[in-house]
C-alpha cells in the first residue's frame, strides 16, 4: 500500500505524461458503461446517484473516466426524459496516489460539465484514499462502480513467494513465465482469488440492489497462466534487470527476491470467483486484444520500445525504486535497456495483450 502508486507529477516520466494506453482501455469500456448506467436510471431511478471510480490514479485519465460517466448519465437522462440525478462522484486510489494533481484538474471538469451538459451544481466530486480490497463506503450507498486498469494489481506480493534462507522460489524472474514452477503459479492464483473475492464482498455490501459495476483490467485469453502474452511485459523487464546483474550493476539476489504484485486472470477464473461469492450476476464479459503500440506514435518521434518503456516506467518505477534503490542514473539505464529489449523481441503475437471488460449486476 505504501509503494504501489504511479509516478507522480507532470514530468517526463510521470504517469500523467505516459498513460495513452490506459486511456484507450477506458474508452474501450464505454459501451458497457452506457448499458449499465441506462439500466440504473430505468430500474433503480435514483434522484441522487453515487458513483465510485476505483483506482482512479492521477493525470488526465483520472478525469477521463468520470467525464465519460457524467456525459453518459446526461445523455441517458435526456433519452429517458428524466431529470439528471444529482451526482456524487468518489475518486478512489491508494494513499500514495497523487491526489493533488487530480484536484488541480477538477475546475476544468466542472467547467466542462457546466458548458457541455448544462448541469451546473448537480455534480460533486471528492477523493477517497484507501485500498479497494476492503470496505470504503457506507452500506447500500453506491449505484455505479467503475474501475479501469486497476484490478490486475494484487494487494501484496503472493505470500508463498517470500524468500527462504538461501532459496528463492521464482529465481531470476519477476512474474510468472514459461519456466515457472506450479508452486509459483499457485501462489499468484491464490492471492488473486483471495483479493478478488474480498473486493466482491466489499462492493456487495456497499452497493444498492440492482446497482451496476463495470470493471476493465488486464487478463489473458488462455487458461494457462504461462501463456506468452499473459505477462510478456514483465518477462522483458526481468531480462533488462538480469542484463544489469550480469554487468555488475545490480545484485542478482535482489532480482530473485523481487516479484511483481500483479496477476492477469482469464475469464473462467473471474466467473468462478463471482459464482463462489454469490452477490453478483455477470451481465457481460468481453475480451479485447490490444496491440502494445496501438496508439498514434506519428507525432512522438520514437520507437515502440521507447514508448512502451516510458509507459511501464510510469507504472513500475516506485516499486522498483523501493526494492532496488537504483538511483536516477541506474533507473534511466534500466529503462534504456528495457526499450532496446522490447524493440528486439516484439512480434505481432507477443505485442498484444488481453483486456477484460466485465459488467456486473448486484443481486437483490
Amino acid at each position: 500500500m505504501q509503494v504501489l502508486h504511479m509516478n507522480k507529477g507532470e514530468g517526463k516520466t510521470s504517469y500523467a505524461k505516459n498513460s495513452l494506453l490506459q486511456k484507450k482501455v477506458i474508452l474501450i469500456g464505454t459501451r458497457a458503461v452506457k448499458t449499465a448506467i441506462y439500466n440504473i436510471l430505468t430500474e433503480v431511478q435514483p434522484d441522487s446517484m453515487d458513483v465510485a471510480d476505483l483506482g482512479c490514479s492521477s493525470g488526465p485519465n483520472s478525469l477521463t473516466a468520470i467525464s465519460e460517466i457524467i456525459r453518459i448519465v446526461d445523455a441517458a437522462s435526456d433519452q429517458l426524459r428524466r431529470p439528471v440525478p444529482e451526482l456524487k462522484v468518489f475518486l478512489n486510489d491508494l494513499p500514495g496516489n497523487d491526489f493533488n494533481n487530480v484536484f488541480k484538474s477538477l475546475p476544468e471538469l466542472y467547467d466542462k460539465v457546466k458548458n457541455d451538459y448544462g448541469i451546473e451544481e448537480t455534480c460533486y466530486v471528492s477523493g477517497l484514499p484507501g485500498s479497494f480490497y476492503g470496505r470504503l463506503f457506507p452500506t447500500n450507498s453506491l449505484h455505479f462502480v467503475h474501475s479501469s486498469s486497476s484490478l490486475h494489481w494484487l494487494s501484496q506480493v503472493p505470500l508463498g513467494l517470500e524468500p527462504k534462507v538461501g532459496f528463492h522460489l521464482n529465481k531470476e524472474k519477476i512474474y510468472i513465465s514459461k519456466r515457472s514452477s506450479t508452486s509459483v503459479i499457485e501462489a499468484y492464483q491464490q492471492q488473486f482469488h483471495e483479493d478478488f473475492s474480498l473486493f466482491l464482498r466489499s462492493r456487495a455490501k456497499e452497493m444498492v440492489m440492482n446497482g451496476r459495476m463495470v470493471l476493465s483490467f488486464m487478463g489473458r485469453g488462455s487458461i494457462d497462466p504461462r501463456a506468452d502474452k499473459a505477462g510478456f511485459q514483465w518477462e522483458l523487464l526481468g531480462r533488462a534487470l538480469m542484463s544489469m546483474a550480469i554487468d555488475g550493476l545490480i545484485k542478482k539476489e535482489k532480482i530473485d527476491s523481487f516479484n511483481v504484485p500483479y496477476y492477469a486472470p482469464c475469464a473462467e477464473e473471474i466467473q468462478l470467483q463471482v459464482e463462489k461469492e454469490g452477490s453478483f450476476i455477470i451481465n457481460s464479459i468481453e475480451a479485447f486484444e490490444i496491440q502494445w503500440d496501438d496508439v498514434d506514435l506519428s507525432g512522438l518521434k520514437e520507437s515502440c520500445g521507447n514508448f512502451l518503456s516510458k509507459t511501464y516506467r510510469a507504472v513500475a518505477e516506485p516499486m522498483l525504486d523501493s526494492h532496488f534503490h537504483l538511483g536516477p542514473e541506474m533507473m534511466e539505464e534500466l529503462f534504456r535497456r528495457y526499450a532496446i529489449i522490447i524493440d528486439d523481441c516484439i512480434t505481432e503475437t507477443t505485442s498484444k495483450f488481453t483486456q477484460l471488460v466485465i459488467s456486473f449486476i448486484k443481486k437483490g
